[in-house]
């Protein structure tokens, strides 16, 4: 893809979001390219109108290299992770309620909902701290390890993937599945997937083709 198809990918990853109510005025995507530099929205975009023109581009130590208008101020959580993982093209940070609620009130994530047990099992950073500096950044890079997922307590969640289809799907079956807890946790215990039913799982789920679907499923409502 060229640069300017990659930002459009980011903006409709964006809207999306911003539509399944995972982001709202804050939160922020971006995609590595090629050459090591990072495209991400900018802080003061409404992420409901967004445009290629509300994305910017910085370097992987967090400095602004072009765009309208500043970077959002937790880009080092993004540059931290690219530093930290050779492999992520892209990252999703939201602050959705559902996964939230869960990491307020110190229930640990369970794989509840199938798709939902592909990021299982989910580290928790264990502050609520804004990731606005490189010391932090790379404490959620170290909790994140090699996983797809993370928690940052009472504040939000983060995930990579390959590309950005696949950092925007992984992160809607995380909420869809804190959602599933929450709601089970009204009437009982929720059924945790064991882990020979995660393993076939994502021996069925972790498949580009599905990825794409789900992707073409939220874009297909874009307004």
């Amino acid at each position: 893809m060229s640069v300017m198809e990659l930002k459009q990918q980011l903006v409709d990853c964006i809207r999306m979001l911003e539509q399944s109510d995972i982001i709202d005025y804050n939160g922020h995507c971006s995609i590595r390219l090629d050459d090591g530099h990072i495209l991400i929205n900018i802080g003061s975009c409404q992420r409901s109108r967004l445009t290629v023109d509300d994305i910017c581009t910085i370097d992987i130590e967090a400095n602004q290299i072009d765009g309208r208008d500043k970077a959002p101020l937790e880009r080092h959580l993004h540059c931290g992770i690219y530093r930290a993982r050779a492999e992520v093209k892209a990252i999703v940070h939201a602050h959705p309620k559902w996964s939230t609620f869960l990491t307020m009130t110190g229930h640990k994530y369970e794989p509840v909902y199938a798709q939902g047990s592909l990021v299982y099992p989910v580290p928790l950073l264990d502050t609520p701290n804004s990731i606005n500096n490189r010391p932090i950044a790379d404490r959620l890079a170290a909790t994140l390890g090699g996983r797809p997922a993370a928690l940052m307590k009472s504040h939000g969640a983060v995930t990579v993937g390959k590309d950005i289809v696949e950092a925007f799907v992984l992160a809607n079956y995380m909420e869809e599945n804190a959602y599933r807890q929450y709601m089970a946790l009204q009437i009982g215990k929720p059924y945790a997937f064991t882990e020979e039913e995660i393993v076939l799982c994502r021996e069925k789920l972790w498949n580009d083709n599905l990825f794409k679907r789900t992707w073409d499923h939220f874009r297909a409502k874009l307004k």
